[in-house]
């Protein structure tokens, strides 16, 4: 199952949006997208960073809050064309999403807090580097035995395979 969020980051030219989808699994970031406003392309393309990355062979549940890009035809219809099962929370129920909150204050706390960066390049930039060579590959995590999401899942691998 992936989840998915949606976050801000401020800047000189604006807020820049950044979508997530998070392997529950491992708790890696495989999909992620930023943009200068709060879409549904904002959403896709991050989903279609992580379907890219995975390639999903069975159907996977897509979860996500309330959130109007969750909700219209493209959204629906990415959904359908891959296979992606939609499970939304309830109204009013912020735990349904935790992974994805945590995650964002990880990023916040670690990364962004009081900070404005001056182009949306910029933030890009820093969001990159903190995912994809902080995050995933080395950040520990609680829920992963201590290990990174990536050298959780390599470990996971090297299980199933019986090495």
């Amino acid at each position: 199952m992936w989840l998915r969020q949606i976050g801000y980051i401020r800047t000189l030219e604006g807020f820049a949006y950044l979508a997530v989808v998070i392997d529950l699994y491992s708790r890696r970031v495989v999909g992620w997208s930023m943009q200068s406003r709060q879409t549904t392309d904002v959403v896709l393309q991050a989903l279609h960073m992580a379907v890219w990355r995975r390639k999903p062979k069975q159907r996977v549940l897509i979860h996500s809050d309330q959130g109007s890009q969750f909700t219209s035809m493209d959204w629906a219809a990415f959904i359908r064309a891959h296979n992606l099962e939609h499970s939304m929370s309830r109204r009013g129920n912020c735990h349904d999403n935790a992974v994805a909150e945590s995650f964002f204050s990880s990023l916040k706390r670690e990364r962004i807090r009081h900070r404005t960066y001056k182009t949306r390049e910029e933030a890009w930039q820093d969001v990159f580097d903190y995912v994809e060579m902080f995050y995933n590959p080395v950040r520990k995590q609680v829920r992963n035995g201590m290990l990174s999401p990536v050298e959780f899942e390599r470990q996971q691998i090297l299980k199933a395979e019986g090495v």
